[in-house]
């Protein structure tokens, strides 16, 4: 399959979908600081994926997913605070930090197949 936009890229849909259910489950938090910066690192995470795909290079795109990368750590990290702050539940916290761990880890493949200038071969130009 050839990868002809961002949005082709499942990590990216996945992103999304991520995004969502943060802004669902944080809707009733009158905390406006934790909430609002849970909500713009999760954002963050398919804004930075969008933006480097665009960039039209491969080093450029890598450096991208590191960015994404780090911000999908920054949501595991406040989902912990959620927990503790009892903003979440358990169960919230379990399903929303295992679709960190997915987006993590296909973050972490589209990464190595750049390092390894395989995705030439996927991507439509």
């Amino acid at each position: 399959m050839k990868i002809r936009t961002f949005e082709d890229l499942l990590v990216w849909q996945k992103a999304i979908a991520h995004t969502i259910e943060i802004y669902k489950r944080f809707q009733l938090v009158s905390d406006f600081g934790f909430k609002n910066q849970i909500q713009r690192a999760s954002i963050s995470i398919s804004n930075n994926i969008a933006e480097g795909f665009e960039r039209g290079s491969d080093r450029d795109f890598r450096r991208f997913l590191f960015i994404a990368q780090g911000s999908c750590s920054e949501v595991k990290s406040m989902l912990y605070i959620a927990l503790k702050l009892h903003y979440i539940s358990k169960d919230d916290f379990s399903a929303l930090y295992g679709q960190l761990n997915e987006i993590g880890k296909m973050l972490f493949g589209l990464i190595k197949t750049l390092n390894s200038s395989e995705i030439r071969k996927y991507r439509a130009d």
